[in-house]
């Protein structure tokens, strides 16, 4: 027997309502983990193609953001870096650029707050 489409999607809502609260996945902040200071952080996009990585770093939000880009190469001879800090300004976007000799391991932004 086939199930019309609207009794799937109401056979699918009766069972998540009907799972426990712990099994569901949510988004837990426990005290003393928040911000004290509010909302802050650039939002970044990082892209690598072959050896280079580039970063693109919108901040939204009314404090500066120092940014800094973080390459990790793949080869222990090539060396990784850690490119000098940029300030992202309130609603300004701003570009990181790095690169490997030969291929990224991973990258990442840093964020810091400025005085």
């Amino acid at each position: 027997m086939r199930l019309s489409r609207p009794a799937s999607a109401t056979a699918a809502v009766l069972l998540a309502l009907a799972l426990p609260y712990e099994a569901m996945a949510h988004a837990r902040v426990h005290p003393g983990e928040a911000d004290a200071g509010g909302l802050f952080g650039a939002a970044c996009r990082i892209s690598v193609d072959g050896s280079k990585v580039t970063a693109f770093c919108h901040n939204p939000y009314p404090d500066i953001d120092r940014v800094g880009l973080h390459v990790e190469c793949v080869h222990w001879w090539d060396l990784d870096s850690d490119g000098s800090p940029v300030d992202a300004w309130p609603a300004q976007t701003v570009r990181l650029t790095g690169r490997c000799w030969s291929e990224v391991g991973s990258a990442w932004v840093s964020h810091r707050r400025t005085d």
